[in-house]
């Protein structure tokens, strides 16, 4: 299985933000995670169009976006326009899920469904053949710097057991409190995507982390 290591882009400084693009560009690192949050569906607001077009223009992986919103289906094409791989919403903001689902992949991007910590996974098991990927929320979105939520690992297994029966090839990944102090109990429960934002941006030496983390998987 290839594992995925996706840094947040939320927890970059954002006065060096061309740097810090360029160094994950350099790294082992898989992904670019862009974490979308309007103030209303989670109580902060990050960063929308032109952020998101400014990491595009010098990101050369994908950007794996975050749709921490309120109504994201009327912003889907324009993600979509301006650079997004893969395109998660949250299965809490969507009333027509599987709307939402086929409109990102309409829009030719890949499809995630992001759970909060008190969603069940079993309220994925009527969509989960068509989703590309299913995105944990093992930290209450919102803010980075959160503890890591142990429940999470039961979900995680529970998914896993899931996609093994209904969607093999899904992406199970992981968001919140993820660092090289527990990447090996995630991996045993099952996740293979995930991201990291302290604890990249916080080292002494960002790049070395990426490295470390991809060496223990």
């Amino acid at each position: 299985m290839k594992y995925l290591i996706a840094p947040s882009v939320l927890s970059a400084d954002f006065a060096n933000l061309q740097r810090d693009i360029e160094m994950i560009n350099s790294s082992a690192a898989d992904w670019f995670h862009v974490d979308v949050m309007d103030g209303v569906f989670v109580p902060n607001i990050s960063f929308g169009f032109p952020v998101m077009e400014a990491i595009k223009k010098y990101a050369t992986k994908p950007l794996d976006v975050h749709l921490m919103i309120v109504n994201p289906d009327q912003y889907i094409e324009r993600f979509a326009a301006a650079g997004a791989t893969v395109i998660t919403v949250h299965y809490e903001a969507c009333v027509h899920l599987h709307r939402t689902v086929q409109a990102i992949h309409a829009a030719g991007c890949k499809a995630g469904v992001a759970l909060n910590p008190h969603t069940p996974v079993a309220l994925l098991k009527d969509i989960l053949a068509d989703l590309d990927l299913v995105l944990v929320m093992s930290v209450n979105p919102g803010f980075g710097g959160q503890k890591f939520i142990p429940n999470t690992l039961n979900k995680l297994r529970e998914l896993k057991a899931m996609a093994l029966q209904l969607n093999p090839d899904l992406i199970i990944e992981v968001d919140g409190g993820v660092g090289i102090h527990n990447l090996e109990d995630l991996i045993e429960a099952g996740a293979a995507a995930f991201v990291a934002g302290n604890a990249i941006f916080s080292a002494p030496d960002p790049m070395e982390m990426i490295a470390n983390m991809k060496n223990l998987m």
